[in-house]
């Protein structure tokens, strides 16, 4: 009794001893991430972004902080230094327009990692804290372009509107290459198994505008559209199609939930794998890439499960197939011989890649019968200038 006794006052004492001198509260601080969101979870855009970002940390066993509904403009660079002086060691944000805040906020603290998605200055602007990101989307796209050509094929066999008539309608944001690229890729990919397609774009002018992406969607239809696609953020426009009963190609998520009847596919960019390698070197006290592009192999690039009570027969199986070449590179989503820029075939194109104002053409990105898309900055650089035959712009106001 008197040994437990001693055995219970000595630790006793010892908790005592940890109280007085706060030993037990000097634990290191756990290891923080920072997200700044342009949008919140109603934006499929950021949803994506969100559902990486707490994966990620979530199997790394890290503490961060989501910031929603960030504006792209001083109020990004405020939200960024917020971050830092809470103790985030490395900060992401995820839209196009936060770049310059993203990059004077890494001038203002060295020691923090600072890392933007779809930005294209990282590579010139020679700071070792700051870093662009993106991935190979136009491979899935491409993927998913597939998908709307065979629904086209199917719905043509049946008899409701003929080859000539089957033309796919696409609501887009901007005109920003990224946008350029990803219509374009795929319009490339429906037209691989449907080669009759050609296709109408519109543009809201707003990554999220579900009024605006809904009215764009049905001024397709009502042009006569007979598919629709997107690359804007919003449940507008396959809602628009679920009323219309026309079929859908979706992006950054599947839109199920609201057009059960209508939606086929959704492609993606899976950030988690970029997120847990951004981390873990920074985690490590490691250099990592200035400039980072995820593909399709390396598990960056998904497509979302086919609703096959909406897609064509065989459908599965062409994407199959396509994706497989893809990953041997005996598939080049841009390859020259399969379009035409008003009919010519392009052999040379010198594309704004060091990023100015004035958007010089500085770099050759056409060779070995293809144009490489991400592959000399991780951005999209397949620009407006290339509104390849086959593709209509309603609209250029943005």
């Amino acid at each position: 009794m008197k040994k437990i006794l001693a055995i219970v006052l000595c630790a006793m004492m010892v908790l005592a001893a940890v109280a007085c001198t706060g030993t037990a509260s000097q634990q290191p601080a756990k290891f923080k991430a920072g997200f700044i969101c342009l949008h919140d979870e109603n934006s499929t855009y950021d949803l994506n972004f969100i559902n990486a970002a707490k994966a990620a940390c979530e199997k790394l066993g890290i503490d961060y902080v989501l910031k929603v509904n960030v504006p792209e403009g001083q109020e990004c660079y405020d939200t960024a230094c917020d971050m830092a002086d809470s103790g985030c060691s490395i900060i992401f944000a995820d839209s196009f327009g936060h770049e310059d805040y993203m990059i004077q906020a890494a001038k203002k603290y060295p020691n923090v990692q600072f890392c933007h998605s779809t930005g294209t200055k990282a590579h010139t602007e020679g700071l070792s804290n700051y870093h662009n990101a993106f991935a190979a989307i136009y491979e899935g796209r491409y993927l998913a372009g597939i998908a709307a050509g065979m629904k086209l094929n199917e719905m043509i066999a049946e008899g409701k509107f003929t080859a000539e008539e089957a033309k796919i309608g696409y609501v887009g944001a901007f005109t920003y290459a990224e946008v350029v690229s990803g219509y374009t890729s795929f319009f490339l990919g429906a037209r691989s198994v449907c080669p009759t397609a050609t296709m109408d774009v519109t543009f809201t002018g707003s990554w999220y505008d579900e009024t605006a992406e809904k009215e764009g969607a049905q001024k397709l239809i009502d042009g006569g559209c007979k598919l629709i696609s997107q690359h804007a953020d919003s449940m507008g426009a396959p809602t628009a199609c679920e009323n219309a009963g026309v079929p859908d190609v979706s992006y950054n998520g599947s839109t199920l939930s609201v057009a059960p009847n209508t939606y086929i596919i959704s492609s993606r960019i899976d950030w988690e794998p970029y997120y847990e390698y951004a981390i873990t070197a920074c985690m490590n006290g490691k250099a990592f890439d200035t400039d980072w592009t995820g593909t399709i192999a390396t598990g960056s690039v998904k497509l979302t499960d086919l609703n096959t009570n909406v897609a064509a027969a065989g459908t599965q199986e062409a994407i199959d197939a396509a994706k497989a070449a893809m990953e041997a590179g005996t598939l080049h989503v841009f390859d020259t011989s399969t379009w035409q820029l008003k009919g010519e075939t392009l052999t040379s194109y010198l594309a704004d890649v060091d990023s100015d104002d004035a958007y010089t053409p500085d770099t050759e990105v056409i060779s070995d019968g293809y144009f490489h898309e991400s592959e000399y900055r991780s951005a999209p650089y397949f620009d407006s200038n290339l509104t390849i035959d086959g593709i209509n712009l309603l609209d250029t106001a943005f």
